[in-house]
């Protein structure tokens, strides 16, 4: 029983925490240069920043990390050095023009 106790303590130690406040949060464009911020979208390919309290989207580097249904727009965020920094893009939904 003792052995059986120290197996369940041991697997709760190594057990990632599910306390909110210790998940790591998404790298926000307010604490970092424009340089940097662009630099993230362009090593990592696709990743969701932070830009500012409560607000955040998907940047990407390229159309290849959009749904086919999707199409490029050209996304600008605050940065701790500028109000526009171009990071890259973001993927939105395709209107269908011929259904109006």
């Amino acid at each position: 029983m003792r052995l059986f106790a120290l197996a369940i303590a041991a697997a709760c130690l190594s057990a990632p925490s599910l306390n909110p406040a210790s998940a790591q949060g998404r790298p926000d464009t307010t604490h970092m240069s424009c340089a940097q911020a662009r630099g993230l979208v362009a090593t990592r390919g696709a990743v969701v920043l932070g830009t500012g309290p409560s607000l955040y989207d998907r940047y990407v580097e390229h159309r290849g990390f959009c749904t086919p249904s999707e199409e490029l727009r050209p996304a600008f965020v605050r940065s701790g050095d500028s109000p526009q920094c171009f990071v890259g893009y973001r993927c939105e939904e395709v209107i269908n023009r011929d259904n109006r």
